[in-house]
């Protein structure tokens, strides 16, 4: 029999339903994977040019000098901008794994009354309050600008 053939069955109406899982599947996956790879394409592209221009942008403002360095200013004004949203994105992280705790837990324990699965739900509730606690009480301070 060919394999072409074992997709249908007698009638050539009916399509065998794991010849469609695999049909989905495999198309699924070269979708997914193509779209990784433009995404990834695109994504280093942009990197490539944003370093050229903050490049150029740097020689520009090292070349006007004067008794302060502003290369220097620049270049702590920007550490400080990527700390503050390095520190917001550990506080929304931790914002998000309280919530997803916290909804796990109410699933849980709404399906499954007789063994407590719900405490499943404590271990992303946990990891939430670790990141916050991360990110309100041990991350090191901004420098205050002088």
């Amino acid at each position: 029999m060919l394999p072409a053939m074992l997709m249908f069955d007698a009638d050539l109406n009916h399509i065998d339903p794991a010849f469609a899982v695999f049909f989905f599947l495999s198309i699924g996956a070269i979708a997914l994977f193509t779209f990784l790879s433009v995404a990834t394409f695109s994504g280093t592209r942009q990197a490539e040019r944003e370093a050229y221009y903050k490049a150029e942008m740097m020689k520009k403002i090292a070349e006007v000098g004067g008794s302060s360095n502003p290369a220097l200013d620049y270049l702590r004004e920007q550490e400080r901008i990527a700390a503050a949203k390095r520190l917001g994105g550990y506080k929304l992280a931790g914002l998000i794994n309280i919530g997803v705790g916290l909804g796990v837990m109410a699933l849980l324990g709404g399906l499954v009354r007789e063994v407590p699965v719900y405490l499943c739900g404590a271990i992303p509730a946990l990891v939430g309050v670790a990141l916050l606690a991360h990110a309100m009480l041990f991350a090191p301070e901004r420098e205050q600008v002088r």
